[in-house]
């Protein structure tokens, strides 16, 4: 199997949402990392100290098949056709490991629903 990592960048309140709509599209699950960000306008600051915007990093390893219905479901969970509310890129996984059992999980399921 062939596998990419999907990386999202999305408010907080929108994160849960993102989530539910990758999996409704064949993401098995999601890393969410907090983390804080900065874009074309620099972050205000409050007597010295930076107000910059919180964000979620929404960390997906999915089977190359399923990248394109994942990012359309994360482009409109996400509400990425307005301003600022995020961002999503596909990188290439040369190599995986630890997700043995959740494969075999994986393929019994195959089996049972088109055998």
């Amino acid at each position: 199997m062939r596998f990419k990592m999907i990386l999202s960048s999305v408010k907080p309140e929108y994160t849960d949402t993102v989530v539910n709509s990758a999996k409704g599209a064949g993401a098995t699950g999601a890393t969410i990392i907090p983390a804080r960000g900065t874009g074309l306008r620099e972050a205000r600051t409050f007597f010295g100290l930076s107000l910059e915007a919180q964000t979620d990093i929404i960390m997906l390893l999915v089977e190359e098949h399923t990248v394109n219905s994942i990012l359309e479901a994360i482009k409109k969970a996400g509400e990425f056709h307005k301003p600022g509310t995020g961002i999503a890129f596909v990188v290439p996984v040369e190599n995986v490991i630890g997700i043995e059992s959740q494969m075999e999980k994986f393929k019994q399921e195959v089996r049972q629903n088109y055998f």
